[in-house]
C-alpha cells in the first residue's frame, strides 16, 4: 500500500546539495547510462553527474531507490520483506537468524583477509556450490590505467575472489558494476558497505532484472566512507608521490601484532616499500572523522541489517589482539544459515555462536557515532532535504563535554576536504598536516582528556 514517502519527489540534485549523498551510484545504474554518470568531485568523492534535465528532474521513483532519500524504504521496512522468518530481532543488529565470532579455518583466506577471512571464503563457496555465476565486489586496479586505486568489478572464478580480499577505505560506486549485470544474465552476489546494500535491495524492489539476477546480498560493518584523499595523505606523511604509488594496503596484516594495530602499506613502483602505523599519522584516529563523506552523518545502520548476511573485525578482547583476524558474522537469510551450518560442520570455518549484544559491544563506537550522536545532529538545523531516521531528533540527556565531541567531530569531517584541496593546490602538504595534527589534539583532548586541553576540561567538568 502506497505510503506519504511513496509520493515525496527528490532529484539526484536534491540530495547532493543536502550533503546527503554517499556516491553509490543506483541512481546512474537505474538512469538512462547516455544523461548521467559517476564522477570524483574536487574532493575526491563520488557524486551523479549529467545533463542538467536529469540532474535537477524531481521524480517519485528516484525517491524510492536513494539510500539516503527520506521517500526511500528505511531499513526495518526492508528487512521485515526480506527476511520475514529471521525470528529474531534487536534494535541494534536488526532482523538476524544467528551471529557468530571466528574465522575460515579452509586454505589461506583468513590470511589473505583483513579479518577472518570470512567475506571472500563466503563469495567462493556461492560459486564453487554453483550458487552464483559472479560477485560484485571491490578490487584493486592499476592507477597509471584508470586514474583510480580501487573499484568495483565481477569476478567469476576464486583467484579473481581471492585478488579483492582486504579492506578498502576508498570511494567506489556500483553503477559499473550494476550495468554488467543489467548487461549479462546470470546469478549474482554483491557485497557492499550497508548504504550500497540498501541501495542494491531498494533497486532489486522496484527493478526486475535485478530482483531476479541478484541473488544475494554480503554486507560489511561500516564505520564511514572515506575520500579518495586519504590515499594521498598517506603518500603526503610517508614522503612519496601518488604517481609512484602501485598498490595501497590500508591494513596491512601483521600476525605478531594486534589487529586493531593498523598500518598502512604502500608499495611503488620500483618495489619498494614504505609502511605507518595510523597512529603516527596526523589524520589515523578513525573517530575522529578525517575525510569522511558526509552522508555519513545521516546513517543509523552500522550492520548493514539489509544484507543475507553481515561481516565485521571483533573489537573486543581477547580476538582483537589476535593479530591473525577474527570476524564478527550475522546470518539473516535462510539459505545463508545452510551454507555457514554446513562450513563449521565440515570443519572449515571455525565458528562460535554469539548474541546480539555481544555483537553490539564490538562495534561500540560506531553504533555511539549512529544512534546517540545521530539524534543529536538530527536537532541542528540544516538546510536542503531533511534525513527521514529511525532515531528521532533528541539533543537532551547528552553532557556538554558529550556535544563538544559530536559538534567537533563535526567540524574535523566538514573541514577537512577543503583545508586538504587548498594545501593540494598550492602545493603545500605541510599546511594541511598541521592542521590535522591541531584538530586531532583538540579532539583527543576533547574525546580521552589527553594533553592541556584535556586536562583543562577535566577541571571545568569536576566545577
Amino acid at each position: 500500500m502506497p505510503t506519504p514517502a511513496d509520493r515525496q519527489t527528490f532529484s539526484p540534485r536534491d540530495i547532493v546539495d543536502s550533503d546527503l549523498c554517499i556516491g553509490c551510484g543506483s541512481c546512474v545504474a537505474r538512469a538512462n547510462a547516455f544523461a548521467s554518470r559517476m564522477e570524483l568531485d574536487r574532493y575526491g568523492q563520488y557524486k551523479p553527474t549529467g545533463s542538467p534535465e536529469w540532474l535537477r528532474r524531481r521524480s517519485s521513483e528516484f525517491a524510492r531507490i536513494c539510500p539516503f532519500s527520506p521517500g526511500a524504504r528505511d531499513e526495518n521496512e526492508l528487512a521485515e520483506q526480506l527476511f520475514p522468518d529471521a525470528g529474531r530481532h534487536d534494535s541494534a543488529v536488526g532482523h538476524f537468524r544467528a551471529a557468530y565470532v571466528g574465522y575460515v579455518a579452509e586454505k589461506d583466506f583468513r590470511e589473505r583477509g583483513s579479518s577472518g577471512g570470512m567475506v571472500s571464503w563466503v563469495l567462493a563457496e556461492l560459486l564453487r556450490s554453483g550458487r552464483i555465476d559472479g560477485a560484485a565486489h571491490v578490487a584493486a586496479t592499476d592507477p597509471k590505467r584508470d586514474g583510480l586505486f580501487f573499484r568495483y568489478r565481477i569476478s567469476r572464478t576464486e583467484d579473481e575472489i581471492l585478488a579483492g580480499a582486504k579492506s578498502r577505505y576508498y570511494p567506489v560506486e556500483l553503477s559499473d558494476a550494476l550495468g554488467l549485470i543489467r548487461a549479462n544474465p546470470g546469478r549474482y552476489a554483491v557485497v557492499g558497505v550497508p548504504c550500497f546494500i540498501k541501495a542494491v535491495q531498494l533497486l532489486r524492489r522496484y527493478d526486475p532484472v535485478f530482483r531476479e539476477r541478484i541473488r544475494f546480498t554480503l554486507g560489511l560493518f561500516c564505520g564511514h566512507m572515506k575520500s579518495a584523499r586519504f590515499v594521498e595523505s598517506f603518500a603526503w606523511q610517508m614522503g612519496v608521490s601518488m604517481d609512484d604509488i602501485l598498490d595501497v594496503e590500508f591494513r596491512h596484516k601483521d600476525p605478531d601484532r594486534p589487529a586493531n594495530w593498523y598500518t598502512a602499506q604502500l608499495t611503488l613502483r620500483n618495489g619498494q616499500v614504505v609502511q605507518k602505523d595510523w597512529w603516527h599519522l596526523a589524520d589515523g584516529d578513525w573517530g575522529a572523522g578525517f575525510f569522511q563523506n558526509s552522508a555519513c552523518n545521516a546513517c543509523d545502520d552500522v550492520v548493514a541489517e539489509t544484507a543475507d548476511i553481515a561481516f565485521g573485525d571483533a573489537w573486543v578482547e581477547p580476538y582483537s589482539s589476535d593479530g591473525r583476524g577474527t570476524n564478527v558474522v550475522i546470518v539473516r537469510s535462510p539459505e545463508m544459515e545452510r551454507l555457514v551450518t554446513t562450513g563449521f560442520e565440515q570443519g572449515r570455518l571455525h565458528l562460535t555462536p554469539v548474541d546480539a549484544r555481544f555483537v553490539e559491544q564490538t562495534q561500540a563506537a560506531g553504533f555511539r557515532q549512529r544512534r546517540e550522536g545521530l539524534a543529536y545532529r538530527l536537532s541542528w538545523r540544516r538546510p536542503g532535504v531533511k534525513p527521514s531516521k529511525r532515531v528521532q531528533p533528541d539533543s537532551r540527556g547528552l553532557s556538554a563535554r558529550r556535544k563538544l565531541i559530536y559538534r567537533f567531530r563535526s567540524l574535523i569531517t566538514a573541514w577537512s576536504h577543503p583545508v586538504f584541496r587548498f594545501a593540494r593546490l598550492i602545493r603545500r602538504p605541510g599546511l594541511y598536516i598541521r592542521w590535522a595534527r591541531l584538530a586531532l589534539a583538540i579532539y583527543h583532548g576533547l574525546a580521552y582528556s589527553r594533553g592541556w586541553l584535556g586536562a583543562m576540561i577535566d577541571r571545568w567538568e569536576r566545577h
